[in-house]
C-alpha cells in the first residue's frame, strides 16, 4: 500500500485491500491465473511519472505475480552537468535513497556525474527512481523501457503521460502495433490541452479523441483522470483529489482501482467537458505568473485577475457545457492549485521576469512543456470563428465569443502573436472601459450560449 514505507524505501507489507482491489480489476479484465495485470506508461514527464510510481508502490512491488508496470520514455536524453550536481545532493539530503542506490550498487554513476567523468540519461535515471522534470522528489525505482512497442504491445492499462501536443503522433505509431490485437486495452489519459479543428466547423478536438482516432480503441475505453493536484505533492503523500472520466464500463472501477488513503478519486461520466477544461485553466494560469511577477506579489492585483480570468473561463464553459455549473468547483479548483504553483503559473512568471523568453520554446529544462501556450493558440482560434457569434451586451451586434473575452486576446497577443509584452496583461485588467466581471456570467446566463457542435457532438445533444 502506498505510504506503508517512506518513499524509495524498502518492501512493504502486503496489504489485503489493495490486493482485493487489484483481484476485482483482473476479474473484470478476464485475467487467469499467472498472466500479470499488465500497466504501461507512456511518457514520462512529473505527472506521469508519478502517477506510474503510485501504482508500482501499491501493486507492482508486493504483488510482481499479479500485476506489472512500466514506463516508455524515448532514449538519448542526456542529464547536463549542473542538473547532475543538483541531483547528487538530493541523494545525499535523502538517507533512505542513498541506501538504496547503493544497495543496487548505482551510487557510483552518480559520484561520477558530479565530478563531470560520466553523462547520464533521463531515462537511466528514471530506472533509479529520478524523473528528470522533478529531480527534488526521488520516486521509486521504475522498469523503464525505450521501445514504444515492447512497452504497449501486450500492455492491458496504458496510462498517456504524453503532453497533449505529443500524443496524436505516439499514439498513431501505438496503433500501427495494435492491428492484431482482439481486445483493446483501456487507457487513461493525464493530458491537459486541445486542439482545434476549424474545417468543417470550429470544433475542439481532445486528448482522448485523438487517441481513439489514432489507434482505433473505442472510446468507452478511453478516460481522462484530472484534477486540482501537483505531482510533487501527491507522491509526498499530501492529501489529494482527482476525477476519472468516461463511460460506465471502465470509470467505476478504475476509480476503485486507484484510490488511496491520501489520493481519493471519483468518478464522472462528462469525458469530453472536463478534458476541455482541464486545458482552459493552463490558459489563464500564464497571465496569472505574469501578473504576480509585474506586481511584487500584489494580492491585490492577484485577485483582480483572478475574479477577472474565471468570469472569462465561466463564460466559456456556458458555450461547451448545457449544465455549466456541475463544472464550477472541480474547474475553480484546478485553477487554483495551478495558480498556485503549476508550471504554466511558473512559466508565465518567468517570461515576466525576463528569466525565459518566448525564443526559447514551450520546452523547459526541467519543466516539460508548457501545455498552456498551444491552449491559448486553440482556444483564441476556436473562439474567434464567425459561425459561433454572439450578441456584445453593449452594441447588441453580433460578435465572435473571443470580443468577450479581453485576458485570452491579450495572452494570445503576448504567446503566439507576439505583439504586445508581458506588461500588457496589467493593461487589460486595468482597462477603466472594462465592464464588471459579474455582467459577463449574468450575460452568459441569459443568452443561449451552448454550442454542442464545439465538442464534435450533435446540435440537439442534450446529454451535457
Amino acid at each position: 500500500m502506498v505510504g506503508s514505507y517512506t518513499n524509495g524505501g524498502g518492501g512493504g507489507v502486503r496489504n489485503g485491500a489493495a490486493e482485493g482491489k487489484l483481484d476485482e480489476l483482473r476479474r473484470l479484465l478476464g485475467k487467469a491465473e499467472g498472466d500479470p495485470l499488465r500497466i504501461a506508461g507512456v511518457g514520462a514527464g512529473a505527472w506521469g511519472s508519478v502517477f506510474c510510481a503510485l501504482l508500482q508502490d501499491a501493486y507492482g512491488r508486493d504483488y510482481r505475480d499479479k500485476a506489472q508496470v512500466r514506463v516508455w520514455r524515448r532514449p538519448g536524453r542526456a542529464v547536463d552537468r549542473a542538473t547532475a550536481e543538483h541531483l547528487f545532493e538530493v541523494i545525499n539530503s535523502r538517507e533512505d535513497v542513498l541506501r538504496r542506490l547503493i544497495r543496487r550498487c548505482a551510487y557510483l554513476k552518480y559520484v561520477e556525474a558530479r565530478l563531470g567523468d560520466r553523462t547520464l540519461y533521463a531515462d537511466e535515471i528514471l530506472r533509479d527512481g529520478f524523473c528528470l522534470n522533478m529531480i527534488d522528489t526521488p520516486l521509486c525505482p521504475l522498469k523503464v523501457v525505450t521501445n514504444l512497442q515492447e512497452a504497449v504491445w501486450d500492455a492491458d492499462i496504458v496510462v498517456n503521460g504524453l503532453p497533449s501536443t505529443e500524443t496524436r503522433e505516439v499514439f498513431e505509431e501505438i496503433g500501427r502495433y495494435w492491428k492484431e490485437r482482439i481486445n483493446p486495452p483501456i487507457i487513461i489519459s493525464l493530458a491537459k490541452g486541445i486542439e482545434a479543428s476549424l474545417d468543417p466547423m470550429p470544433r475542439i478536438i481532445t486528448p482522448t479523441q485523438m487517441i481513439t482516432n489514432a489507434t482505433g480503441v473505442p472510446l468507452e475505453n478511453i478516460l481522462y483522470l484530472g484534477g486540482p493536484n501537483i505531482a510533487s505533492e501527491i507522491y509526498n503523500k499530501e492529501y489529494a483529489n482527482a476525477r476519472i472520466c468516461g463511460a460506465d464500463k471502465w470509470r467505476v472501477p478504475l476509480s476503485k482501482f486507484l484510490r488511496q488513503p491520501h489520493f481519493i478519486v471519483w468518478d464522472n461520466s462528462d469525458l469530453i467537458t472536463h478534458e476541455v477544461m482541464g486545458g482552459l485553466k493552463n490558459v489563464y494560469a500564464i497571465g496569472a505568473g505574469m501578473v504576480a511577477a509585474l506586481t511584487n506579489e500584489s494580492a491585490t492585483s492577484k485577485s483582480v485577475y483572478f475574479s477577472l480570468c474565471t468570469s472569462e473561463m465561466i463564460y466559456i464553459t456556458h458555450l461547451l457545457a448545457k449544465e455549466p455549473e456541475k463544472l464550477s468547483g472541480p474547474l475553480l479548483a484546478d485553477t487554483y492549485v495551478t495558480l498556485l504553483k503549476g508550471r504554466n503559473a511558473w512559466y508565465g512568471h518567468k517570461l515576466a521576469k525576463g528569466e525565459l523568453t518566448l525564443e526559447m520554446g514551450d520546452s523547459i529544462k526541467g519543466k516539460g512543456t508548457i501545455q498552456g501556450v498551444s491552449a491559448v493558440n486553440a482556444f483564441y482560434e476556436l473562439l474567434s470563428q464567425g459561425s459561433l457569434s454572439v450578441t456584445h451586451p453593449e452594441t447588441k451586434k453580433h460578435v465572435a465569443p473571443v470580443e468577450l473575452c479581453p485576458i485570452l486576446k491579450t495572452l494570445h497577443k503576448i504567446l503566439i502573436k507576439r505583439e504586445a509584452g508581458t506588461n500588457s496583461i496589467l493593461q487589460a485588467i486595468r482597462d477603466e472601459s472594462m465592464y464588471d466581471p459579474r455582467e459577463r456570467i449574468e450575460m452568459a446566463q441569459r443568452q443561449s450560449l451552448y454550442r454542442p457542435s464545439l465538442l464534435g457532438l450533435p446540435i440537439g445533444d442534450t446529454k451535457h
